[in-house]
């Protein structure tokens, strides 16, 4: 089964529903699925073929969605690009998927234009609003409705997501349609005409976790409400005019949603399940938001680019703290710093330098194998080589440790370990006591260079408005709570920390600065 058949089957089962809301606007499956066969038809006057690459540069909006059935369709490959990436960046990235279209928002048309000579294999630039040259609905309205027709493999590469290249350049991950849509068909429900579900969406596309965010709900027959970003009073007035019943959040947004002061103006009782993931969730956020949102269950799913998606996942009755007092506890903790249990059709394991796998509570990285995962970076057998082993398993880069019921907890990238005098000291763990500070509204640990004992961890750490701290009162906080080699021996205060758009901590940058500290 391909991802074209998701769009399909939603079409067939409620063509009259609204399949896109996006700002005042909407628009049925059956008009979704008409303009995505209309934009194919119109890619195929342009030469576009099977296994070209058509790009998108632009950020959410319902001609996103389009656009890629519209290449699914046509047996080409979509590649979205981060909108936030500089011109080499996607200079590179447009170059190294030899990419035949380019649909440009209006806003990225002049990035683009600067960097046109250095396109050889791009012949047409399509404005996806309005701007110069050839429009993208000038290319819907003047094209067939007809359905558009193409041999489709269930293991034809349908997207080419690069990776945010905090490490380096972006790599290119080929993603398959049955990796899409074998996650799809294993945790969402087929569209059902007496079930409606309106699905609130501002992760952004070009992210993995937003474009199976929006398959699930096509494939679902819910309303995917689209938000261009994010910005909080916005989602929460999204939330309230829609009644959503679902959305996609990454722990900064669901912070700055619970923190905001008009929280309570806003009815957000619709809102039946969030997801959330893409970065470590502090303690003490997913705690309050149980508290603040009593009606909502939550789900913290778990996985990369290079999987296709989410791999582990921590569900609703894992964020219910009920039983014995010995069961709480244990609930506690898995909310804490769990990411939850391996799904069904994926293997993993923790394993060693040498790659041997790992009993309980031992710390090495997380490997993984499965359908889902990837065959390799594109055109990049360096790169392959380097988290593909000849069996197939992924090396993830991230650590972690498994507890006797599965469970999986984080400690950190393999790039970020801190070695100090040949203790293992993972970020991670030193943050989420950072964190329960009453003071401290984010923190980053990241080693420094020591003399003596190789490395020591220092913390670098935003406070909360209106409050103050000194390094000795941090460090003294973290004596009961830390073993000694885990506790920070340095402190610095900053007014914020970096992270990308799907709040990730940007340890290079802070590395880069504060790293010789």
């Amino acid at each position: 089964m391909n991802t074209t058949e998701l769009l399909a089957i939603a079409q067939a089962i409620c063509p009259d529903r609204d399949g896109l809301a996006f700002e005042g606007r909407r628009w049925t499956f059956a008009e979704l699925d008409d303009r995505a066969n209309r934009l194919a038809n119109a890619l195929d006057g342009l030469g576009v073929t099977r296994g070209d690459r058509v790009c998108m540069l632009d950020v959410n909006g319902p001609r996103y969605v389009e656009a890629y059935f519209a290449v699914a369709k046509r047996g080409a490959i979509f590649v979205p690009l981060n909108f936030r990436a500089n011109a080499e960046e996607l200079r590179y990235m447009i170059s190294h998927a030899e990419a035949k279209i380019v649909l440009a928002g209006d806003r990225y048309l002049d990035v683009v234009d600067s960097i046109r000579r250095d396109l050889p294999s791009v012949r047409e630039v399509i404005a996806v609003e309005g701007g110069p040259g050839l429009t993208y609905e000038e290319l819907v309205r003047g094209s067939s409705p007809d359905e558009a027709v193409c041999e489709i493999g269930d293991d034809d590469t349908t997207i080419l997501m690069y990776t945010s290249g905090t490490t380096g350049r972006p790599k290119g991950v080929p993603l398959r349609h049955d990796a899409l849509v074998t996650y799809v068909l294993d945790h969402v429900d087929a569209a059902d005409p007496d079930v409606e579900e309106r699905n609130v969406l501002t992760v952004p596309l070009y992210h993995v976790a937003g474009m199976q965010a929006m398959l699930a709900a096509v494939y679902g027959g819910r309303t995917l409400v689209l938000m261009k970003q994010f910005e909080v009073t916005e989602w929460m007035e999204t939330v309230e005019r829609e009644q959503a019943t679902r959305a996609m959040l990454v722990p900064t947004m669901l912070k700055r949603i619970i923190d905001d002061p008009g929280f309570h103006r806003y009815d957000l009782r619709s809102l039946s399940i969030i997801t959330y993931g893409a970065a470590s969730m502090p303690f003490e956020v997913i705690e309050k938001a149980i508290r603040m949102m009593p009606g909502v269950r939550f789900i913290n799913a778990f996985g990369q680019t290079e999987t296709a998606s989410t791999i582990a996942m921590l569900g609703p009755d894992d964020h219910v703290i009920e039983g014995s007092d010995e069961e709480k506890a244990t609930r506690l903790r898995r909310l804490a710093s769990s990411i939850g249990r391996p799904l069904p059709d994926v293997d993993v394991r923790i394993v060693d330098d040498a790659g041997k796998a790992l009993g309980p509570g031992q710390v090495g990285e997380i490997v993984a194998k499965g359908a889902r995962i990837m065959t390799g970076y594109w055109r990049d057998d360096e790169k392959t080589q380097e988290v593909l082993t000849a069996d197939g398993w992924l090396h993830t880069r991230d650590m972690g440790w498994m507890d006797e019921e599965g469970y999986i907890y984080l400690a950190g990238r393999t790039d970020d370990m801190i070695i100090r005098g040949g203790e293992n000291i993972s970020p991670e763990v030193v943050e989420n006591v950072l964190n329960a500070h009453p003071k401290v509204e984010e923190a980053a640990v990241i080693a420094v260079p020591d003399a003596e004992w190789g490395q020591q961890p220092l913390a670098v750490i935003t406070l909360k408005k209106g409050t103050g701290a000194t390094p000795e009162e941090i460090m003294e906080y973290c004596q009961t709570r830390l073993a000694g080699f885990e506790r920070p021996r340095s402190v610095i205060f900053v007014d914020g920390l970096p992270r990308n758009a799907m709040g990730k901590l940007l340890r290079k940058k802070i590395r880069e600065e504060y790293g010789h500290a």
